[in-house]
């Protein structure tokens, strides 16, 4: 009975170990998606804040139809480029937010199958 609690005492520490290893990871995690998240809004403002300004000063159509095409193509392109960053970041947390899951879950393993064929021997 005592080596049935011993067990259930080390996996319960290994839990509360393996959850704030885990809330450190996804708090660092986190913060690279902020930051890289606002850099895109940041610089996504200030590319259309240039092509407004430069939109303002047109006098042909031709121009103004020049500009709005190099916006989109630039714009698609950051997006595109944002959106892979942000899928690579989101991929990084979930695997670095299972990944301590995974070695207490082997943990676990070890220590209760032998503590099971002890207690079957009885």
């Amino acid at each position: 009975m005592t080596q049935q609690f011993d067990v259930a005492q080390k996996l319960g520490k290994g839990s509360f170990d393996t959850a704030v290893k885990t809330l450190e990871l996804t708090s660092a995690s986190t913060k690279a998606i902020v930051v890289e998240t606002a850099d895109y809004a940041k610089k996504s403002l200030e590319q259309s804040t240039a092509t407004f300004q430069k939109l303002a000063g047109v006098k042909s159509l031709d121009k103004a139809i020049e500009i709005q095409t190099d916006y989109f193509k630039s714009a698609y392109e950051g997006f595109v480029a944002h959106s892979t960053k942000t899928r690579e970041l989101y991929t990084k947390l979930a695997q670095d937010s299972l990944a301590p899951f995974g070695a207490l879950r082997s943990a676990a393993e070890a220590a209760i199958v032998p503590a099971k064929a002890a207690a079957r021997a009885k």
